[in-house]
């Protein structure tokens, strides 16, 4: 499938981009982030949420939308 991934704050500093399209074929979010983990080492060391299709999920989470988002943690004021 064709996942457009979206980077946000810190995250987009990491990887050098807002937004990318990949072709993936796993099944669950821990495998997609196993591959980004793999493209850009740096995420390793970050803590953030992932979101499929503006909703949050967890690593267990079965890929089934086209739109992911890897947003850090936000600032409260």
């Amino acid at each position: 499938m064709i996942l457009t991934i979206k980077y946000f704050g810190q995250i987009a500093e990491i990887t050098q981009k807002d937004e990318e399209s990949l072709t993936f074929s796993g099944n669950l979010i821990s495998e997609l982030l196993d591959l980004l983990h793999s493209k850009y080492s740096g995420l390793k060391l970050k803590e953030f949420q992932v979101a499929q299709n503006q909703e949050l999920v967890t690593l267990d989470t079965e890929l089934s939308g086209a739109e992911i988002a890897l947003l850090p943690p936000f600032a409260g004021g």
